[in-house]
């Protein structure tokens, strides 16, 4: 195994190559001779040095040929796209050229990031690093820059490849390593891994795997920073909102790096359309290495130009060589620049080589890749470059440069170092991590900000204060008659926890006319578009949004006017699912998801709009699931998700928003883990084992009630618990119920594999086994797409009547 790793190493490290050919073999190919190969010992853990090779070299007739810039290039293109003078151009090019300590902290950042990623692939060819690793080698301009332009302040999102950035912004490379070794020391404690690295002190907020998923996590930290300015507060020492105003001449942006292949989904419009609508202080950073994963991008994309797709939406786009560190850092520290000043959002492409695969174990079968990878080594090292560049300018010396490396080297060293002697995570961790909040948390107990009256005051004018508090009082009035629905005691919950803290925004589709069930009615003309967006028709693109709002200390509300629209944003959902964790708790992630969903008897909605969403997302870790069938239960659940400090998702019953009304316990958090029980067996019916335990939710509790009389005259009798959590779902309810009847059946809202009721039944069979007398009856929808004609859909979607004759099967012992 020691042999087939070192065989690996070698095979990686090596920059020999044949001729890197074109697709038709037309042209020349590049020589390539060996002078001296040196590799240590992969037991040697603190060697870093890649191999040396001397080559002599051709132009090749490549897939995708070098631009080589020269400064002028870049220069014409600020001044024509961003609008600089020759003097603001040549101010930028002297601040670079003409500082030697610039140039050598360029130079360092260069070699700390081949380093880092040399030694990152000596330790994961000795087992030391596990899972998936994707290295930056040929790609060192980038971090380069961050280095130079980027600050701490600075939020930045990253995707897989991102060691190097994160060690440009600052992150500690012990802490780094550590990760990546899965050690407790390590930025997330050993639960992020190579591809999820977070720094919360330095505003490194990851590390993303899902290819572009970071696009609207950056949007939505780009807000915040906006949400900051507007409400007039900043984080404290603790990185917890106060009552401070950012500075007079906060210029913070957020950053986000991606692939130009990545750079091809359809969120990049949407982050365009987005940053240019809200004027965004982002910059939007195109890798461009010419490959998507290993195929040429070429092959699967026509507009490999990514820095000019902001043309249609006002944002302006850079184009530079990621073979010269300097002109890199110049120019992009002018389009940074130009974002800092309050002009709104930029794109800035750098064009380079990736030298490595696309990670370690990659095949690198696909058309002209090891080629390519080879050539580019050789004739496309950002860090050759530069030395041969300032060496024969006399800025450096051949020792100088010598000198810096292994300064550079001994820090990488000390990274390993650390890391290999840092001890593993602890087993009871991983449990610990599954949510920032206790699923048994009290929330009337949480306090509300200090600061609340103050921002209200500086941000809600007198005559929106009125309006909004004589809303809230009608609201109040309804529910106190009685008179209250779904929808508006959803709206109530809303505009208190808005009022009482402030860091709660609130994103949805056709807001303004407040959706289709007055959910988010009022939101923004009472706490402005800053607070409470319209936004585009992309539940996936506003999640994702929320998600970057949430990582920076505000608490978004996502309404989604029909919840089974939220397939478009499963990844996004996934993510908060596990952002707590993978961060290693640093990042708490509250956010609130609500719509109306589920699928009533003859709704005749059709099969898309009667999904079971919230089947589909049950197996998402660290989200906690609720339902509720009345207003009084919206009320208080919206409130309490609203409090916690993860993601929670409520669905609520789309056939019965307007219909069902009641009253409500008003100014009373509910729990998030807690059934309950709406109507008890008589004592006789359980006596003599008529009595049967019903568990249900959404719809299914209006069909069951409407049939509990039905049941009583056959003689027989039910405990009918609505599931209102059915993550974390309550078992010590449901245990103390078949404690009494023996018996159980479940009307889901769901299908029958993979649905709410799978997973219950299940959890009822392992746990209360003992308890039962007859098998779990599962009342549940087919697995066949839900028809819109009433004579086809009574096959598929189970109802009250299907209830009765479930109750009767089981206590007769028919099943």
């Amino acid at each position: 195994m020691l042999f087939t790793r070192l065989a690996v190493a070698l095979a990686l490290c090596a920059s020999t190559s044949t001729a890197f050919i074109a697709p038709n073999n037309a042209g020349h190919g590049v020589k390539t001779i060996t002078a001296s190969q040196r590799l240590a010992s992969p037991l040697m853990a603190s060697t870093l040095e890649a191999t040396e090779t001397e080559t002599i070299s051709e132009p090749p007739n490549s897939m995708r040929p070098p631009i080589d810039y020269v400064w002028g290039d870049v220069e014409k293109q600020l001044m024509d796209v961003f609008g600089y003078s020759q003097a603001e151009v040549d101010m930028y090019a002297g601040e670079v050229e003409n500082s030697k300590e610039t140039l050598e902290q360029i130079y360092k950042a260069l070699q700390l990031a081949r380093g880092f990623e040399n030694a990152c692939n000596q330790q994961y060819m000795q087992g030391k690093i596990r899972g998936f690793m994707h290295l930056d080698n040929g790609q060192e301009s980038i971090p380069a820059l961050v280095d130079y332009a980027i600050k701490n302040g600075d939020k930045k999102y990253s995707y897989y490849r991102e060691h190097t950035h994160a060690l440009a912004s600052g992150v500690d490379p012990g802490a780094i390593m550590a990760e990546l070794f899965m050690k407790e020391t390590g930025t997330c404690k050993g639960a992020g891994g190579s591809m999820h690295i977070f720094d919360k002190p330095t505003y490194f907020q990851g590390g993303w795997a899902l290819v572009s998923e970071q696009l609207p996590y950056a949007a939505g930290a780009a807000k915040s920073i906006l949400l900051d300015r507007k409400m007039g507060i900043s984080d404290n020492e603790d990185l917890e909102k106060a009552d401070v105003a950012p500075p007079a001449d906060d210029d913070r942006i957020s950053v986000v790096f991606v692939g130009e292949g990545g750079a091809q989904n359809g969120r990049t419009a949407e982050l365009l359309n987005s940053a240019a609508k809200d004027n965004l202080p982002l910059l939007l950073l195109v890798i461009d290495n010419g490959r998507a994963i290993n195929t040429f991008t070429g092959d699967v994309a026509t507009n490999g130009k990514v820095y000019q797709q902001g043309v249609h939406y006002g944002v302006p786009g850079l184009h530079v060589d990621g073979q010269d560190a300097a002109d890199v850092a110049k120019g992009g520290k002018a389009v940074i620049d130009y974002i800092r000043s309050g002009k709104g959002p930029a794109i800035l492409q750098v064009h380079t080589y990736r030298f490595n695969g696309h990670s370690p174990a990659d095949p690198e079968h696909e058309r002209g890749r090891k080629d390519e990878k080879a050539w580019a080594r050789v004739e496309q090292d950002p860090i050759k470059r530069f030395e041969e560049k300032y060496t024969a300018k006399g800025v450096f010396t051949e020792d100088e440069l010598k000198a810096m490396k292994k300064e550079v080297l001994t820090d990488v060293k000390a990274a390993v170092k650390f890391a290999d002697e840092s001890p593993m995570p602890p087993v009871e961790l991983a449990k610990e991590l599954e949510y920032p909040d206790a699923p048994d948390t009290d929330y009337n107990t949480k306090l509300a900000p200090a600061f609340a009256d103050a921002v209200n005051a500086r941000t809600i004018s007198p005559e929106k204060m009125e309006t909004i508090t004589a809303h809230i009082d009608t609201l109040r009035e309804k529910a106190k008659a009685g008179e209250i629905s779904i929808g508006d005691a959803i709206n109530l919950a809303i505009h208190e926890e808005m009022l009482r803290d402030p860091t709660t925004t609130i994103h949805a589709e056709d807001l303004q006319a407040g959706s289709s069930y007055d959910i988010p009615k009022l939101t923004q003309q009472t706490y402005g578009q800053i607070r409470a967006a319209d936004e585009i028709i992309d539940e996936g693109h506003f999640i994702g949004k929320a998600l970057g709002e949430g990582m920076n200390g505000y608490r978004p509300i996502v309404e989604l006017m029909n919840t089974n629209f939220g397939i478009f944003g499963m990844a996004e959902l996934s993510s908060a699912g596990n952002t707590f964790a993978t961060t290693g708790g640093q990042f708490d992630m509250p956010m609130t998801i609500v719509g109306a969903g589920g699928t009533a008897p003859n709704q005749a909605l059709g099969a898309e709009h009667s999904q079971p969403f919230h089947a589909y997302v049950m197996g998402i870790p660290g989200l906690k699931i609720c339902t509720a069938a009345s207003p009084d239960a919206a009320y208080g659940i919206t409130k309490s998700m609203i409090r916690d400090n993860g993601p929670c998702f409520l669905f609520a019953p789309v056939k019965m928003m307007k219909e069902a009304k009641g009253t409500l316990d008003l100014d009373v958090c509910a729990p998030l883990n807690k059934a309950v029980v709406l109507h008890e067996a008589s004592a006789e019916s359980v006596a003599s084992g008529n009595a049967v335990t019903v568990l249900t939710y959404l719809h299914g509790v209006k069909e069951a009630e409407l049939v509990i009389d039905e049941i009583m005259e056959e003689g027989f009798d039910i405990d009918l618990i609505e599931l209102r959590s059915l993550k974390p779902l309550d078992m010590d309810t449901i245990r103390k119920s078949v404690e009494r009847t023996n018996k159980i059946a479940i009307l889901d809202e769901s299908t029958q594999s993979g649905g709410v009721g799978a997973t219950v039944s299940a959890r009822i069979s392992e746990d209360l086994f003992d308890l039962l007398d007859a098998p779990v009856k599962r009342l549940c929808m087919d697995d066949a797409p839900v028809p819109y004609a009433s004579t086809m859909e009574v096959a598929v979607v189970k109802r009250g009547s299907d209830l009765v004759q479930g109750v009767f099967d089981l206590a007769t012992g028919q099943y």
